[in-house]
């Protein structure tokens, strides 16, 4: 076999997930939009966001990285 310095990549097949939120969380997301657009000067849909939003949480979250690890 050859030795690629390149590894094979990971599954990148979007999952689409449906889901309900409370008035207040829309309303939050809409600002933050709104923000985002006036700070990098690009319009992003809220569904657009929500994803690097989740993922910078989830990478931020010290207590939730050592347990991936420990298991």
């Amino acid at each position: 076999m050859i030795n690629l310095k390149l590894s094979r990549l990971v599954d990148r097949t979007p999952i689409k997930l449906t889901l309900s939120i409370m008035p207040d969380l829309h309303a939050g997301l809409t600002d933050y939009a709104r923000l985002y657009e006036q700070t990098y000067g690009k319009e992003e849909r809220i569904e657009d966001l929500i994803p690097a939003m989740l993922s910078n949480f989830i990478e931020g979250d010290r207590a939730f990285a050592r347990s991936r690890t420990r298991s």
